[in-house]
């Protein structure tokens, strides 16, 4: 049984090697053991077809991923490299296609394939994105958004062809409609991206004088995006065939709203909860009180503070969340306590402190009497 030979030292690179440099070995070591230029070798065949097989899986981020963290054990029992065992010259001609692709002319873009695998020559359209940013309360009770979107739309005079009004596109002479041509080297056959047609399989001799020969114009559209109640931040709204118009009649592409949500001032948000923290006065915490707050859908709700209240507290007001997407249930309030210290003390307000100060118990302030009591005896036994 044979042994593979690491795929990095196939290709003389380190394995932290960037995508530049292993383009750059594979080129030069493809080159030196390519069949032609070694005609009857069958070592330099066989070296030629191993470093094919290194780069084949190494120019994939996945399959190197993959290759690094299992090795060739990645790639067993028709893991992924497995390709090289059958057709060798169907496995490599993409690989030489993106290697030795100044051969037929340079590089276009690729139609996409009709009926009968000819090719249509229309593309479809481009994808866009709008970052949109809504303030919590929009987010808490949903809202319709106008938004102006630069894009493109179909040419309202050729309909999109490209062609000049009475005539039409025609199929390429060069490839004759497939958008792909053939070069035979050695006995490899590489396909390439056709560079008259661009890979479309049609010309247009006569364009549209509006457009250019595209089929379509660019143009600002107005929609009304409509924003659900309970959305959250970060998420995505997918508008299709909103997008950029397709390329001579092509679909459209999509439009995606990418949405964030403002910090609010006085509410913080998790999930479907809100949090929200309220200073009271000392007094107020010592001898009980309510307050009212005023929740995001404008409605009062009135807390109650028990006496002794300390500062951390938290009050939960069920329902007075944010409303959970597409449903009809709503999270919950959570009103967390500060007790403010008093300052800007009058000369009578420091009398009656310092006269509570001296009639206080420990009963009166049991966490901080128990804490420094308990420090106390952990320090005094640590000196035993």
């Amino acid at each position: 049984m044979s042994v593979k030979v690491d795929y990095y030292e196939t290709l003389g690179v380190a394995k932290t090697c960037d995508d530049k440099t292993l383009k750059a070995a594979f080129r030069k070591l493809a080159m030196q053991f390519h069949p032609d230029k070694n005609p009857g070798d069958s070592a330099a065949e066989h070296r030629f077809k191993e470093i094919g097989e290194a780069y084949e899986v190494l120019k994939d981020p996945q399959k190197r991923a993959a290759y690094d963290r299992f090795g060739h054990a990645a790639f067993q029992n028709g893991g992924g490299a497995g390709g090289f065992r059958g057709d060798f010259s169907s496995s490599m001609a993409d690989i030489f296609d993106d290697i030795f692709g100044e051969m037929m002319g340079g590089r276009g873009g690729q139609g996409r394939r009709g009926a009968g695998g000819q090719q249509s020559g229309r593309e479809r359209g481009s994808d866009l994105r709008y970052n949109m940013e809504i303030g919590l309360d929009e987010a808490f009770a949903g809202k319709t958004a106008e938004i102006s979107v630069p894009t493109t739309i179909q040419c309202d005079v050729c309909n999109g062809t490209g062609a000049k009004a009475g005539t039409a596109p025609k199929a390429c002479p060069t490839c004759g409609g497939i958008g792909r041509v053939r070069a035979a080297q050695g006995f490899f056959s590489i396909e390439r991206t056709c560079p008259t047609c661009q890979g479309r399989g049609e010309i247009i001799a006569d364009p549209c004088g509006k457009c250019g020969g595209d089929g379509r114009l660019p143009e600002e559209r107005n929609l009304s995006v409509n924003i659900p109640a309970g959305i959250e931040d970060g998420t995505r709204i997918r508008l299709a065939g909103e997008g950029e118009a397709g390329l001579r009649g092509g679909p459209a592409g999509d439009l995606y709203i990418f949405l964030s949500v403002r910090p609010h001032e006085f509410f913080q948000r998790d999930g479907a909860d809100l949090f929200c923290k309220v200073p009271v006065s000392m007094t107020t915490a010592a001898l009980g009180g309510t307050f009212e707050v005023t929740t995001l859908d404008g409605a009062k709700s009135r807390v109650k503070v028990p006496e002794g209240t300390q500062s951390g507290k938290q009050f939960r007001v069920k329902g007075r969340g944010m409303p959970v997407l597409r449903s009809n249930q709503t999270g919950d309030l959570f009103i967390q306590i500060s007790i403010e210290t008093p300052q800007n003390l009058s000369r009578r307000q420091r009398e009656l402190l310092e006269e509570f100060e001296e009639i206080s118990s420990s009963e009166n302030s049991p966490q901080s009497t128990g804490f420094f009591s308990r420090m106390k005896d952990f320090f005094e036994g640590l000196s035993e």
